[in-house]
């Protein structure tokens, strides 16, 4: 079956029936007229079913990856771990596996170089030869890792045109060891894709990363999309060396599509390090924000990443003073080898861009962050290792215990400054390529930092508690929306409920607590936040009374004597004005368990204190906001 579908062009039938009923979904192969069409079964759900899985993560293609000493980090290896097989770590050389495989994997490899400093080091006659080609090797000949660092830093500044040690330039690098000539890395990158794809068991989406990064302002974009490799074999991902600006990705994205009848999805990762660029008022050109800018933006980005190995950005405690869970794996280091730690704006976090977006919603007539939440990890191992028992780390210089007291190459950062998040949950028909993509579309996803913890979460007019049943999920449906839904003003002005369950992973840890995290437009145009417990274990009903701690400092072991394996609750915002644009998402908080550098100091045999890092976090999920519209 893999071998055929790996050669076939593929067309995709859905023929899911009634809803209600579990039905299954056709997927035909439509081969070559000489060969046989065949049909396979794949189990669908109306009612849907949550898929896990990782949208960001890079390979040996990558140059980062390949220069920070993993060239043996590959596609293959990244999905064959994906799928829970005990893979060969590329970067420790040792035995990895996830505790549960994931249900599908994007492999985004940098479309900037791609392939290229591993063809470079094949001395490939038209890029080794190169100005560039031969100014990279003749600075690292034997790959030391002090110079191929030093390559690493350059391509940070001649990709921006930015004086640099070796006077290479944007078109350097595009004629020398880009544009075209990533071409064969691009195929062989999809048919592996191909390759692995298997409908209903295990999904992979075709993908890449452009990668602007401008003056060390992180405006990453992972791009994605349904179909398959006769599609994606049409064109030649558009990277940051074609334009830094988030503006021409669209556009191309836009004339691609049109093209080829691709459907893409770009998902913005790391607000915290875009250096007040991410959620801005302004465009990158300087003019202001505009209604075609807005409806530009929500075609192509409708999710961002929230969370993920380079820190989180739901908030700040600067942005967010009474949120008393707002510093969580804060990050702050920017990608310059300058050392730069820029200091926070509301441009740089998920919670502050939303209310932004309110902001501009009500002077341009459009928002322009009306967006879901995702996490992924962001991993340059090639492995989605980020369970905080099993880190494999950000990349090869942060990839052991012993390592992570050190500079990991990115910025100033550390290796224990990495945090290890994150994987998105998707609420899909089925396992599918275009089914997983749908719910992207319609943003019923949500983010977690890594505990599997199912959150389902409805808003509407016509709930009440009795609704929290065995039939909640078709009520939900039925009279509601789901997470990343819209709900409009009602005629008598009535406030909106919400039906809201998450329940534990299986293998983690208890659940401390649900809130629900409102922003919205004041009468003078300037938009609020505050945060509801609706839901809290162990009887209490005061969330300032905190949950307790059961993690031993000295064997990194706790217990699910607190909190609460599922909580459940019906919600109604008590300060609803029907006049306000609002929206709500909603925050699960696990008990406190021991952050992954407690182990390391465990094995390592330092006091946690060296970390600079604290022993114990509280792992958490986001949905994507509900939004309530006036008008």
């Amino acid at each position: 079956m893999k071998a055929i579908i790996s050669s076939l062009m593929f067309s995709v039938i859905i023929v899911v029936g009634c809803k209600d009923t579990p039905k299954e979904t056709s997927i035909a192969l439509n081969s070559s007229p000489e060969e046989t069409t065949m049909t396979t079964k794949v189990p669908s759900n109306a009612l849907k079913n949550v898929y896990w899985g990782d949208t960001h993560n890079h390979t040996g293609n990558s140059f980062d990856v390949f220069l920070f000493g993993t060239p043996n980090s590959t596609p293959e290896i990244a999905y064959r771990f994906a799928k829970g097989e005990k893979v060969t770590s590329p970067t420790t050389g040792k035995p990895w596996k996830l505790s549960k495989p994931l249900d599908f994997l994007v492999v985004a490899d940098h479309a900037e170089l791609l392939g290229s400093i591993a063809l470079m080091y094949e001395n490939t006659p038209g890029i080794s030869d190169t100005k560039t080609g031969k100014a990279f090797l003749g600075i690292a000949p034997n790959k030391s890792e002090e110079n191929m660092q030093k390559i690493y830093d350059i391509l940070n500044y001649a990709a921006f045109d930015q004086p640099n040690d070796a006077n290479l330039g944007a078109k350097d690098l595009v004629n020398d060891i880009g544009g075209n000539k990533v071409k064969e890395a691009w195929t062989r990158y999809v048919e592996t894709a191909e390759k692995y794809n298997n409908p209903g068991k295990f999904t992979t989406l075709i993908g890449w990363e452009w990668s602007s990064n401008n003056s060390g302002a992180n405006l990453h974009r992972v791009v994605f999309m349904p179909q398959g490799g006769d599609v994606a074999k049409q064109f030649i991902p558009y990277s940051a060396l074609d334009s830094d600006n988030p503006e021409d990705l669209w556009a191309w994205l836009e004339t691609t599509s049109q093209k080829t009848g691709a459907e893409f999805i770009a998902i913005p990762h790391n607000p915290n390090i875009s250096l007040g660029l991410m959620f801005p008022e302004t465009r990158l050109n300087g003019k202001p924000i505009d209604k075609a800018y807005a409806d530009a933006r929500m075609k192509w980005e409708r999710s961002v990443e929230i969370t993920q190995i380079k820190g989180d950005s739901e908030t700040h405690p600067a942005l967010s003073p009474n949120d008393e869970f707002a510093d969580f794996e804060t990050y702050d280091f920017a990608l310059t080898p300058d050392g730069t730690r820029p200091a926070p704006t509301k441009a740089d976090y998920v919670r502050s861009g939303l209310m932004t977006g309110l902001e501009l919603e009500k002077k341009i007539g459009a928002n322009p962050y009306k967006i879901g939440f995702v996490g992924s990890s962001d991993s340059h191992t090639g492995m989605s290792a980020i369970e905080e028992t099993n880190f494999a780390g950000k990349g090869q210089h942060d990839s052991e215990p012993k390592k992570r007291a050190h500079p990991t190459g990115i910025g100033s950062s550390k290796g224990w400054d990495m945090g290890a998040a994150g994987w998105v949950g998707v609420w899909a028909e089925s396992n599918t390529r275009q089914s997983i993509v749908d719910a992207f579309q319609r943003k019923e996803v949500y983010a977690t930092t890594g505990p599997r913890i199912t959150l389902r979460v409805f808003g509407g007019y016509n709930f009440a508690e009795n609704d929290l049943n065995a039939d909640m999920v078709k009520t939900g449906y039925d009279k509601g929306v789901p997470m990343g839904g819209d709900l409009n003003k009602t005629a008598n002005g009535a406030a909106p409920g919400f039906l809201i369950s998450a329940l534990k992973d299986p293998d983690g840890a208890n659940l401390d607590r649900i809130q629900v995290v409102k922003g919205w437009l004041k009468a003078d145009g300037t938009a609020e936040e505050k945060i509801y417990d609706v839901a809290l274990s162990d009887g209490r009903t005061d969330g300032k009374q905190k949950v307790g701690n059961t993690v031993d400092l000295k064997t990194g072991k706790y217990t699910n004597s607190i909190g609460a394996t599922e909580l459940k609750v019906f919600w109604k915002d008590p300060d609803f004005n029907p006049s306000q644009s609002a929206f709500y998402y909603v925050r699960v908080l696990e008990i406190p368990t021991p952050r992954y550098s407690l182990y390391d100091a465990i094995e390592l045999g330092i006091d946690v204190k060296e970390t600079n890092h604290p022993a114990t976090i509280q792992e958490r999920i986001y949905s994507s906001p509900i939004w309530y519209n006036p008008n």
